[in-house]
């Protein structure tokens, strides 16, 4: 499984959410972090939404996740995800 999460320096509630998928430990996923002030259409689309987190499906298409309250605790990230997954 792959996610995507768009982020920016300096954005707090992307760093909180980036440390709670990296104590994951009963998904398998690879996360890629795309920092949006390298790209112009990434900073126009996400500028006022980040965290934006998304499922690249198998077919490559980007699912967009809902976005999980910075809240959330681990465990309640991990099912959530689990859930979106079986649903994707």
């Amino acid at each position: 499984m792959q996610l995507i999460l768009y982020s920016k320096p300096g954005c707090h509630l992307c760093e909180g959410l980036q440390e709670k998928l990296a104590q994951i430990k009963n998904l398998s996923f690879e996360l890629e972090v795309r920092d949006i002030t390298t790209r112009d259409d990434w900073f126009a689309a996400y500028q006022y939404e980040i965290p934006v987190l998304y499922l690249v499906t198998k077919d490559g298409e980007e699912k967009p996740i809902p976005r999980p309250s910075p809240r959330l605790s681990v465990e309640r990230l991990e099912k959530m995800l689990g859930d979106y997954v079986k649903t994707a």
